[in-house]
């Protein structure tokens, strides 16, 4: 039992990477067939169909039929499948999580921990500034803050929005430009929940993240105590 749990959790990633793959072939051969992504993967046919109809749902590969020379033989012919340029554009992306991810890493083995933390929080400076220029005119209140913070984050990519809950504030960033990334170095991360901090005016806590598996990033915004005034 522990074998299988243990393996339900690394399939996802397995499929990530398989997918990687896939992409990356189709991406240096211009177009292929299941079948034949199958032979350089070393998979079946029907092993690399499941990840090509994932791709064909999100938009990453299309589907054509191989043009046939001369008479054409008993059965359907095979499908060429193609990226489309959102799966070209995956592909750039993933290169680049790959390049920054090796950065980290030879920062970490020369520099530590603390060196890491440090390109962290330079990263997320100029964030911060753009942000805070935004919130000029938000008031003290860390909910509207929240709010005007989300317009901001969403013009930065991170589709972003605020909402107001029995125990306070929450912050939803439904994209993360530097998930991949994050996932191995979670100071990236707690760069910008500091960033988040110091924008809203109040401690904040990160409830869930991209990089670590969850559909949205997740930041609670507490209810500010009411003064108590003196009769």
């Amino acid at each position: 039992m522990k074998n299988a749990a243990a393996l339900s959790e690394l399939q996802p990633v397995a499929d990530g990477r398989t997918r990687d793959r896939v992409a990356r072939l189709l991406l240096e051969h211009g177009s292929a067939t299941a079948a034949e992504l199958g032979a350089e993967l070393g998979l079946t046919q029907a092993a690399v169909r499941r990840h090509l109809d994932a791709m064909l749902a999100d938009g990453a590969v299309v589907a054509r039929e191989r043009p046939v020379r001369g008479a054409r033989g008993r059965g359907r012919p095979a499908k060429l499948f193609v990226l489309t340029d959102a799966g070209r554009q995956d592909c750039g992306r993933h290169f680049y999580d790959g390049m920054a991810t090796a950065a980290l890493r030879w920062i970490a083995r020369t520099g530590g921990a603390e060196a890491v933390e440090a390109f962290a929080t330079e990263q997320v400076s100029g964030l911060e500034a753009r942000c805070r220029a935004a919130l000029e005119g938000a008031g003290d209140d860390p909910i509207a803050r929240a709010e005007a913070l989300a317009a901001a984050l969403t013009a930065e990519g991170y589709a972003a929005s605020a909402s107001a809950i029995a125990t306070g504030g929450q912050l939803c960033q439904h994209h993360c430009p530097v998930a991949h990334v994050a996932a191995e170095f979670p100071q990236l991360c707690e760069a910008e929940t500091a960033v988040i901090s110091r924008l809203v005016g109040t401690h904040v806590q990160r409830l869930a993240t991209i990089a670590h598996g969850d559909g949205v990033c997740t930041t609670h915004i507490p209810a500010q105590p009411t003064m108590v005034r003196n009769k």
